[in-house]
């Protein structure tokens, strides 16, 4: 179901005597309308219904609302408009706990953003976003392109593959789900997760990801010594498309830096470099959509994880702003 924007939660402290340069997001962002064609359009996701079916920890649910708590008082600074575009959450009736409608709903959202000359950032929510927001992305292009199939690269920083067969669709299938997706459309699978953990992922997802011709990057490849060579792939990767959607789930981060989130990583990826790949997305000219996802504020410490999040999702505003 889908909840008009709410401007209450924008709130914070004010630095009236500062004049513009003391402005916080809280002061400029504006509910959605139908006359904004660009700026950067925050979109919840407010659902655990797939991390329930992957037997991870509920709770996602709340993460758009602490992601907004943690921008609200953040300052302004290149991109300065924010657009908050409301909320989607599934609704359970009877044994459906709704996820597939929600997922459905989320992607015609986006689409529409998409076509309305906004840069969608999504604030979820588990995993389970991902399928919405690459098929919002993808029934946007089915709209707006002709010819050829577009090359969509989808970048994922992540300890997980994320696709798992199963019965069902869950926080742990999106990718596969894409991928299909992608056959049935006769468009090309591009994707590139970045901070996989050998500890996190079965032989076979390893083996379909080598199917399914995934880049990838472990998590042990990924230290500071190495974020040259990870940038590397990434451009690489980059370059081979035309349009990238991007997803960061917080577990790719240590547990230390991200305790709020389903599954903890035990190693991660250091801050220093999943901001600098964050960066360089943004900063590509091919960046369409982003989301981030896998906060879990019941378990978060101080805030934590929610901190981190909104500073990525900052950076990515900043980074794609107009110059």
């Amino acid at each position: 179901m889908y909840t008009a924007p709410d401007m209450a939660p924008w709130r914070g402290r004010l630095d009236s005597a500062e004049g513009e340069a003391g402005r916080r997001w809280h002061e400029i962002v504006q509910p959605l309308r139908p006359e904004h064609n660009h700026g950067v359009a925050l979109t919840g996701f407010a659902c655990d219904a797939g991390v329930r079916r992957n037997q991870g920890r509920p709770g996602a649910s709340k993460g758009p609302a602490a992601i907004r708590a943690m921008l609200s008082n953040l300052p302004v600074q290149e991109c300065a408009s924010i657009i908050e575009a409301g909320t989607v959450a599934p609704v359970a009736h009877g044994d459906d706990d709704g996820l597939e409608q929600a997922q459905d709903e989320l992607a015609d959202h986006l689409a529409g953003l998409l076509n309305q000359g906004l840069l969608p950032i999504t604030l979820g929510g588990g995993h389970e976003i991902a399928f919405a927001s690459f098929e919002g992305l993808a029934r946007s292009l089915q709209k707006t392109t002709t010819g050829a199939a577009p090359r969509i690269g989808i970048v994922n920083l992540d300890a997980h593959f994320d696709l798992r067969q199963d019965d069902r669709p869950s926080s742990g299938t999106p990718f596969r789900q894409i991928a299909e997706a992608c056959a049935e459309r006769a468009w090309p699978f591009h994707y590139c997760c970045l901070g996989v953990s050998d500890y996190a992922n079965t032989q076979a997802l390893f083996q379909r990801a080598k199917k399914l011709g995934v880049v990838w990057l472990r998590d042990e490849e990924m230290g500071l010594d190495n974020k040259a060579m990870a940038l590397d792939r990434l451009n690489g990767f980059v370059q081979s498309v035309d349009h990238v959607y991007l997803t960061i789930c917080l577990d790719v981060l240590p547990a230390a830096v991200a305790p709020g989130v389903s599954a903890p990583a035990a190693r991660g990826v250091a801050l220093d470099v999943i901001e600098a790949l964050t960066d360089a997305v943004a900063k590509s000219g091919k960046l369409r959509l982003a989301d981030i996802a896998e906060l879990n504020p019941d378990f978060d410490i101080d805030n934590r994880t929610a901190r981190v999040a909104a500073r990525l999702v900052a950076r990515i505003a900043n980074k794609t702003a107009p110059a």
